[in-house]
């Protein structure tokens, strides 16, 4: 193989899964990553006990010594270098065929405001570098932070070199447990935010309700009635109103935030089908508000097997075509993962991996720390 192969990891905010990417860029001595191939893509899951502790964390529901953080740390470091040999394993490419493996880790908190802003991922860089012994790019979005920036959304420069298009305005939509847009212009900077939960909300309130880590298609949530008034209790969240750049987490929108605003008597298939209400709204209302000219929005992420939040989406964006990546040629479950790839690939060569316009860094910066095999 090449030595333009790169291995994507990361694990979302919905931590259902860690996701692997091969990703082959064939054009080494170019910058433009259009060329970017996939050429091995999957999830693999976490140890039950060890997501069980990851999304209790995401939730604020469990308190964690220093020693506990130190070990979890460890323990996802090591889930992410079983994930890459695996991947190596499945796809029949040797370790030393790859360039750099690029893990994002698995993200507990994400705090870019106040006086002190902060991100945290863990997933020690240390042990997946020297239990696949291949060299390991790691910890992207805390430079981008440091600069003044979000650190978040980190795939807008990858999504406009793969889906960008002169001749209409478009807008990429990853559907993870927290939703973020890509706005492509056809003139002008390409611009990045979170809107707010997409998967996340509806994943730990059908867990709680339905003991099932997801609503496969919606079927939970068309069960129910959107509560108007619960969704307008929902929508008056001050975060929503904040202009861009902007980002958030699990660690904000969680099942604590959510029952905060419940009378109590709700059913919950009717919460289940206003959580889905409250993703297409936050979305539709921030891209009519920032974008409204855009006439193609493709998805990617979990979120886009949910048929029902997909006919949503197209309901509340009329004169938009909403579409899945897979149009595109892109697997909607592995772009985010390539886009970690991408990163590493960006980093050795000492080229940035942040947009300003996007994040709201001072500049440009090279993101992300190397540990050699």
């Amino acid at each position: 193989m090449p030595a333009s192969l790169y291995l994507g990891l990361i694990s979302g905010t919905s931590a259902d899964g860690i996701d692997a990417a091969l990703v082959d860029f064939d054009d080494p001595a170019g910058t433009p990553a259009s060329k970017a191939r996939l050429v091995f893509g999957r999830t693999y899951p976490w140890q039950p006990a060890l997501r069980a502790q990851l999304v209790a964390l995401g939730q604020q529901s469990a308190q964690v010594s220093l020693d506990a953080i130190a070990e979890l740390d460890v323990r996802i470091g090591r889930a992410f270098a079983d994930a890459a040999l695996q991947a190596l394993a499945d796809s029949g490419i040797a370790a030393a065929d790859v360039a750099a493996i690029g893990s994002h880790g698995q993200t507990l908190r994400h705090r870019p405001d106040g006086e002190s802003p902060y991100t945290l991922q863990l997933g020690d860089p240390s042990t997946i570098a020297e239990r696949t012994g291949i060299r390991t790019v790691a910890d992207f979005r805390r430079r981008d932070v440091a600069a003044g920036g979000h650190g978040a959304p980190l795939l807008p420069a990858l999504h406009a070199a793969l889906l960008r298009d002169d001749g209409e305005d478009r807008a990429v939509l990853n559907l993870g447990g927290i939703a973020n847009l890509t706005l492509l212009p056809r003139t002008g900077d390409v611009r990045g935010f979170d809107t707010g939960p997409a998967n996340g909300l509806m994943d730990a309130w059908c867990l709680r309700h339905r003991g099932e880590a997801f609503d496969r298609d919606g079927a939970f949530a068309a069960q129910g009635r959107v509560d108007d008034a619960l969704l307008a209790r929902l929508c008056a969240e001050p975060w929503f109103a904040l202009p861009p750049p902007k980002s958030t987490g699990r660690d904000q929108f969680h099942l604590g935030w959510v029952e905060s605003r419940l009378r109590g008597d709700e059913t919950p298939q009717d919460v289940q089908a206003t959580l889905l209400a409250l993703t297409v709204c936050t979305i539709a209302d921030a891209l009519r508000a920032i974008q409204p000219n855009t006439t193609r929005l493709v998805a990617c992420g979990g979120g886009v097997h949910n048929r029902a939040l997909m006919a949503a989406l197209a309901g509340a964006l009329p004169g938009c075509e909403v579409e899945s990546s897979a149009a595109h040629g892109l697997d909607p479950d592995a772009v985010e993962a390539m886009g970690f790839a991408w990163l590493a690939r960006q980093a050795l060569r000492g080229l940035p991996g942040n947009l300003p316009s996007v994040s709201g860094a001072r500049g440009p910066r090279v993101l992300g720390g190397i540990y050699p095999p």
